[in-house]
């Protein structure tokens, strides 16, 4: 049951930490950003906040101290919309898995048509015509 709560908890948080974001914060640093996931402990003392950058012109670290910068006043704001006795601690961690996704389909790009090329000319000879036939 806990983990259920915990689940729920997480895209409310993912929720309404976007809508600040994209709604009432206007510190220049952080631009558009995308909440990716967000982690809130069972105790309610930390939620770690996954995000990704939307703008060129802002690098990641420019974004993450303008959103720590900006963390009091989200938790303020996330005080007033939710009902929980504590709101926690936010803590911003720049999310990279869409980096590593991406050079995981590029390594496999490299190596699967060389793979396809040899399979794709080896098998179609190997179960030629003449053994199905004859």
């Amino acid at each position: 049951m806990t983990h259920h709560r915990n689940a729920r908890l997480n895209e409310q948080f993912k929720r309404e930490i976007s809508q600040v974001l994209s709604q009432k914060v206007r510190d220049p640093r952080i631009g558009r950003v995308l909440v990716t996931e967000v982690r809130v402990t069972p105790d309610l003392w930390l939620a770690r906040v996954f995000f990704r950058s939307q703008d060129e012109a802002n690098g990641p670290e420019t974004t993450k101290k303008g959103l720590e910068k900006a963390a009091p006043f989200i938790r303020r704001e996330l005080g007033k919309v939710l009902r929980l006795r504590r709101i926690p601690e936010l803590r911003f961690v720049h999310d990279t898995t869409l980096d590593s996704a991406s050079r995981i389909e590029e390594v496999l790009r490299e190596v699967l048509p060389k793979e396809d090329q040899g399979v794709g000319a080896g098998g179609d000879e190997g179960a030629g015509a003449g053994e199905d036939q004859g």
